[in-house]
Parts: C-alpha cells; sequence; structure tokens
C-alpha cells in the first residue's frame, strides 16, 4: 500500500499589539522550522483579527502568539474571540512572554492552549506540539 506524504503542521506566529520586541519570537520560528512544521511569522504589531484572517488563509492549525508588552489578558482573549466569531476555534492557540502564573491559569479557561515564559527551553515547545499533533 503506498503511503501518503504527511503534511506539516502550519503555524502562524504573531506578535499581537503595539509590542516591539520580536527577537524572541523569532528564535521560536527558526526552532520550529528546524523542527519540521511551518512557520509563517506575520510580524509586528498585529490586531488579533489580522492574525485569524492569516491563519484562516494560511490553513494553519496552530496560532502562536508573543507579547511582552503586558497586554496578554487583552489580546490573547481577543484572538480566540475572533478564532470564534470566525468559526475557527478548532484552530490551537498558544503563547509566550511574560505572564504571571495566575494570568495563565484565566487565559487556558478561555481557550488558549499552552503559555511559555521567558527560559522555556525550545525543545518543550516543540515537545508539546508534537504531543498534540502527533500525525505531524
Amino acid at each position: 500500500m503506498p503511503q501518503t506524504a504527511v503534511k506539516p503542521v502550519r503555524i502562524v506566529l504573531a506578535k499581537v499589539g503595539l509590542d516591539g520586541h520580536d527577537r524572541g519570537v523569532k528564535v521560536v520560528a527558526r526552532a520550529l522550522r528546524d523542527a519540521g512544521f511551518e512557520v509563517i511569522y506575520t510580524g509586528l504589531r498585529q490586531t488579533p483579527a489580522m492574525v485569524v484572517d492569516a491563519a484562516l488563509q494560511e490553513d494553519a492549525q496552530v496560532i502562536g502568539l508573543s507579547l511582552h508588552s503586558g497586554a496578554h489578558m487583552t489580546l490573547f482573549p481577543a484572538v480566540v474571540e475572533e478564532l470564534k466569531k470566525k468559526k475557527a476555534e478548532d484552530i490551537t492557540v498558544f503563547g509566550g512572554g511574560i505572564v504571571p502564573d495566575d494570568d495563565i491559569e484565566a487565559l487556558k479557561k478561555i481557550g488558549v492552549a499552552e503559555i511559555f515564559t521567558p527560559g522555556t527551553p525550545l525543545q518543550q515547545i516543540v515537545d508539546w506540539l508534537r504531543e498534540r499533533f502527533p500525525e505531524s
């Protein structure tokens, strides 16, 4: 029986809001690409609607958000809400950046799958995605 090629998981990475610090998200993008994921980095100063539209246009299974500005309790939920509006709740959302532990729990309750804080080993993010998408 011929084996069909497995499509790699497509991940849209974005910096939402006015946060201008993008070194971390670029490092994560490179690590995910090196691990075999397809990564689309949308760049700085994205709105939640722009991020969701990009994910839909790119047929992405995952959105990764990076935020250091402290607006995570506004912007992360706005992306989740935008996914609901577009009937795209099957897209997994994860985040990274400076997020206090109490806020991590609150974000998970509203639908953010995971938060990776500064210092998280890149392999941990890769392993989490592979566990979540074992077919990739």
